[in-house]
C-alpha cells in the first residue's frame, strides 16, 4: 500500500511541474495538419522552406567566418556545430522534397504528408538553430578591433603621482604629554 501511493505521489510531483511548465512556456500557434495541406500548397510551401533554409545556411556560413576571425575557439567550435546541423537538415529536406514530388505525382497521399511533415519540421529546427548561433556569436557584432588604441587625456587640476603608491608621511612632531596635571 505505501509503495503505490509513494507512486501516486511522484505522479502527481511529476503532473504539477509539467502544469507549471505548461504555463510557463509562451504560446505556440496551432499546429497545421499535413492531411489538411492540398498537394498543391504542399509543394509551393516545402520549396519555400528550402529556400528560407538556404538563406539561413547562408547567413551561419557568414557568422562562422566572422566567428573564425575573432579567433575565439569557442564561438568558432559552437557555430561550426550548429551549421554542421544545417547542413545536415538541409540534405534532408531536399531529398524529402524530391519525395514529396513524386508522391504528389503518384497521388499518394500518405506519403506526401510525411515528405511534408520531414520538411516542416526541418524547417522549424533550422529556425530554431539559427536562434541557437545567434547566442553562440553573442557579442560579436559589437566587438572591437584588436589594433585599437585608446588615448586618455588627464585634467590639469588633478593632483600628481601615482594614487596606488601614496607619499609617506612626513616628520610628525609629538609634544609629550604634560608630566603632571594641572588645575
Amino acid at each position: 500500500m505505501s509503495r503505490s501511493l509513494r507512486i501516486l505521489g511522484s505522479l502527481a510531483v511529476l503532473l504539477a511541474a509539467g502544469a507549471s511548465l505548461a504555463q510557463e512556456a509562451p504560446a505556440r500557434p496551432p499546429v497545421e495538419r499535413a492531411s489538411e495541406v492540398p498537394d498543391a500548397d504542399k509543394l509551393q510551401r516545402s520549396t519555400q522552406a528550402l529556400v528560407v533554409m538556404r538563406g539561413v545556411l547562408t547567413e551561419v556560413q557568414a557568422k562562422l567566418v566572422e566567428a573564425r576571425g575573432t579567433k575565439d575557439v569557442v564561438k568558432l567550435n559552437c557555430v561550426n556545430e550548429k551549421l554542421t546541423q544545417i547542413k545536415g537538415l538541409l540534405r534532408i529536406s531536399e531529398q524529402a522534397d524530391v519525395a514529396l514530388q513524386e508522391a504528389v505525382a503518384r497521388r499518394d497521399s500518405t506519403s506526401s504528408e510525411h515528405e511534408y511533415t520531414k520538411v516542416t519540421i526541418a524547417r522549424q529546427k533550422v529556425s530554431q538553430l539559427n536562434a541557437e548561433t545567434e547566442e553562440c556569436v553573442g557579442q560579436l557584432l559589437f566587438r572591437t578591433d584588436e589594433n585599437l588604441s585608446v588615448d586618455v587625456e588627464e585634467p590639469r587640476d588633478l593632483p600628481g603621482g601615482d594614487p596606488t603608491q601614496p607619499q609617506p608621511p612626513g616628520n610628525v612632531i609629538a609634544r609629550p604629554p604634560p608630566a603632571s596635571p594641572t588645575e
